[in-house]
């Protein structure tokens, strides 16, 4: 199907604050032929996404965050979960400026190089919403400390794990997020070929735990 085969007759905004929830009234071509009758469905529109998976492939470690989260307030383990840098897009950035930025402002760390994962939607049946998910290389050396941006009410933990403790987290469901899940599991299958790409001329990276 294509886009010109919906046809949205009509739109109200519901509310509109951080995100925008929209009501739409549409028809869309049927499968097996013709124009469907008018449904109503909401949206919430907050924009695209970009979100980065840090790594250290010479220390073999990984830098994430812990932040606390509204829709887990109700979670048997406390609605701080822990995750990966990730902002939105800003009119006139791309998903790598934002990955970069939000990397320093979340995590303290600099982006040295980065790799695209994958982009896809967030969650199609209620927003348009996009992700971009990249793994970015960085020296976690000094990777620690509470970050964030005061105004906008962020308070957030950097996390340094091994590899491979952050993997088995992923794997166990003590990381039940959905970018860093995503990410984690693609890097699970890629990993020894990120470290050969990353370790710098001559300097072997140790062995992995």
């Amino acid at each position: 199907m294509r886009q010109d085969e919906v046809e949205i007759i009509e739109r109200e905004i519901c509310y509109q604050g951080f995100y925008r929830l929209e009501r739409l009234r549409l028809r869309h071509r049927l499968f097996a032929g013709g124009m469907g009758p008018p449904i109503v469905r909401e949206v919430i529109e907050k924009g695209d996404v970009a979100a980065v998976l840090l790594y250290d492939p010479l220390r073999d470690e990984v830098v994430m965050i812990e932040q606390f989260r509204i829709g887990a307030r109700d979670d048997a383990r406390g609605p701080w979960l822990l995750e990966i840098v990730a902002g939105l897009i800003e009119a006139g950035e791309t998903p790598a400026q934002v990955a970069r930025r939000e990397a320093l402002e979340e995590a303290g760390c600099t982006v040295l190089d980065l790799l695209p994962i994958s982009s896809f939607y967030t969650s199609p049946a209620k927003t348009s919403q996009r992700t971009h998910l990249f793994l970015g290389r960085v020296d976690s050396a000094n990777a620690g400390g509470i970050h964030g941006l005061a105004d906008e009410g962020e308070d957030i933990r950097v996390v340094r794990l091994p590899a491979a403790e952050a993997l088995l987290l992923a794997q166990q469901g003590k990381t039940d997020s959905a970018w860093p899940l995503l990410a984690l599991f693609w890097f699970a299958g890629q990993r020894e070929a990120v470290r050969a790409r990353w370790s710098l001329a001559g300097e072997a990276p140790p062995a992995s735990a």
